[in-house]
């Protein structure tokens, strides 16, 4: 466990170890693709490229999530209230939406998941005008909130969802 003295080369690692490096090498590895995929993670932060402009992408994902059958329960236009106090601000929209079918379990394993629900999208644009959407990792809101086994198919579906709505919103049919 841990390193081992190598009298050629200084230390060399255990299996143990060299497994566990090679894990986060692959995982970054993997992060990194996912950037020159058009996407980044961040700290249980999902950002997807759109290949549409920042007025499309919304009104993409309102009505995917609208046929989805989740509610949308508010439209928050950042750059328009940017506007309205004389500050400038790149297009900038939260979509929050959600379903109580898919909330209302997690809630019930842990009532603090209901700061981060229900669900949020934010669509933004860069400083080079690329169109970004952003959501909530559900696998990092339920370690956030310490959900246990019990929400873990919940969890599982919910990503599955956010990630299968989040790419068809995002490119070309």
């Amino acid at each position: 466990m841990g390193w081992a003295c190598n009298m050629r080369s200084g230390f060399a690692m255990t299996s143990e170890l060299g497994f566990l490096i090679r894990g986060q090498v692959m995982a970054l590895s993997a992060t990194l693709g996912l950037w020159g995929g058009q996407a980044m993670a961040t700290d249980g932060l999902t950002t997807i490229r759109s290949t549409f402009g920042p007025q499309d992408t919304v009104r993409r994902l309102e009505a995917a999530v609208k046929t989805k059958g989740m509610t949308v329960f508010a439209r928050i236009d950042h750059a328009a209230a940017a506007a309205e106090v004389g500050l400038s601000l790149r297009p900038t929209a939260l979509l929050v939406f959600g379903n109580a079918r898919g909330g209302t379990p997690l809630m019930q394993s842990a009532q603090t998941i209901g700061i981060d629900l229900p669900l949020k999208a934010l669509v933004w644009q860069d400083a080079s005008g690329n169109t970004w959407l952003s959501y909530n990792d559900p696998s990092w809101l339920a370690q956030r909130h310490g959900l246990g086994a019990e929400a873990e198919t919940t969890v599982k579906a919910l990503t599955a969802a956010l990630n299968a709505l989040a790419t068809a919103v995002t490119t070309p049919p």
